[in-house]
């Protein structure tokens, strides 16, 4: 898994300086799908650590993790991997689609999801952290 997180970013940055070389815009769409694939990697292969990112992250600003609060961090980063997931395989099927498709899922849909996701979590956290369960 430590390999895999050190090739991924290599891999994808090579891919990208590869895209600046290649004129044709068909290439271009596989950006978005390897962008979606390396961020699920990151939260899907943090189920598997000690810590989740998610757990790091909330430490990172100063909370301290009960046990309940790991289990819902824990949760959260599986919500976040389960999304990263959806969005790598639609934007891998959009590939071959319309541009016009790509473009309304990989430009703006998948924007729309994660917000929805990012502010469904705060809400919930917020209530939870108020009703003393995190």
């Amino acid at each position: 898994m430590d390999k895999l997180k050190k090739i991924l970013p290599i891999v994808l940055s090579l891919f990208v300086i590869l895209l600046f070389y290649v004129k044709r815009f068909v290439f271009l769409k596989f950006y978005p799908p390897l962008c979606n694939f390396f961020v699920f990697m990151v939260f899907f292969t943090s189920l598997f650590a000690k810590e989740t990112i998610i757990q790091k992250i909330a430490r990172a600003y100063g909370d301290k993790l009960e046990k309940p609060a790991r289990i819902y961090t824990r949760n959260v980063t599986i919500a976040w991997a389960i999304l990263t997931f959806f969005n790598f395989i639609v934007s891998i099927w959009t590939i071959f689609l319309s541009d016009k498709t790509w473009i309304i899922f990989n430009g703006c849909v998948c924007y729309v999801l994660i917000a929805s996701l990012f502010i469904f979590e705060y809400l919930i956290r917020i209530t939870l952290r108020k009703w003393g369960k995190i």
